[in-house]
């Protein structure tokens, strides 16, 4: 709105400089997927259909669906912010968590001072579903 009325610019994209971190993860008990493989499956195949939407539509198309989300906020500018996410590459293509990417995640949270040391990436991160789900 700002950038739109001519009062403030965009000098840099956080988003953009920071590279790619998983802002949105999902994780559940190992016994919990261990029982519930089908659930798991489904519900990871559904996250990649929308990952895959997101790709394959214009913003103006993401802004008309997401628009009752946003109800005070005009649809052109709704549209500019989502092609700003598109510009910077902010969606991810698949819901696969590569291991460069979670250890970036993990910095953050250190310097942010929310974890005090790493996890190991083999023990914690499954990404079995979601290769399942881009086959």
């Amino acid at each position: 709105m700002t950038q739109k009325q001519g009062k403030g610019y965009m000098v840099a994209s956080v988003g953009e400089a920071a590279g790619e971190i998983p802002y949105t993860a999902y994780f559940a008990k190992k016994s919990y997927i261990e029982q519930n493989q089908d659930t798991i499956q489904k519900f990871t195949n559904a996250i990649y259909k929308g990952q895959q939407w997101v790709k394959e539509h214009s913003s103006k198309e993401i802004a008309e669906v997401i628009r009752s989300f946003f109800p005070d906020t005009d649809i052109e500018m709704l549209a500019t912010a989502i092609q700003s996410y598109k510009d910077i590459d902010a969606w991810n293509d698949t819901p696969i968590l590569r291991q460069e990417v979670f250890e970036r995640l993990e910095e953050v949270m250190i310097m942010a001072g929310e974890l005090k040391e790493k996890a190991p990436y083999d023990k914690i991160v499954n990404n079995q579903y979601a290769e399942e789900a881009i086959k």
